[in-house]
Formats: structure tokens, C-alpha cells, sequence
């Protein structure tokens, strides 16, 4: 199951950046749906799950150099 988050900015200023979650399971690899999460078992190989997350995170900003720059 894999969960989009778009970029936002919280209530300090502080961007939370766009970032992907993405459950597998952590006996063959492949990727639950929610019924797959409800019934606690992979459809692929059978097993009971046991879940692997996999974060990806992606820059939409940067902050403020200090100092000097090159």
C-alpha cells in the first residue's frame, strides 16, 4: 500500500516535505492492500504479515545558507 503526502507548511513555518510511505511485506516483498492489512495475511506467499515500510523523501525546499557561499 503506498501513501502519497503532498508538501505543506505547519502552523510554526516549519514545510513538511512531500514524502511517499510504501508497506510490503517483509517475507516476498510485495505490496499489501488494505484487505490484505485487515486480514493479516499476504495474498503473494501466504504468510502471517510482518510489514517492511520503505520513507521516501523528497526536497521541495531548502533553508537558509549561513555564512558564506561558494
Amino acid at each position: 500500500m503506498r501513501t502519497v503526502y503532498i508538501p505543506q507548511v505547519n502552523d510554526v513555518g516549519d514545510v513538511e516535505p512531500a514524502h511517499t510511505v510504501e508497506l510490503l511485506c517483509a517475507a516476498c516483498g510485495y505490496d499489501v492492500d488494505k484487505s490484505e492489512l485487515e486480514a493479516d495475511t499476504c495474498s503473494d506467499c501466504g504468510a502471517s504479515l510482518n510489514l517492511k515500510q520503505n520513507t521516501s523523501i523528497q526536497v521541495t525546499t531548502l533553508p537558509p545558507l549561513l555564512g558564506e557561499s561558494m
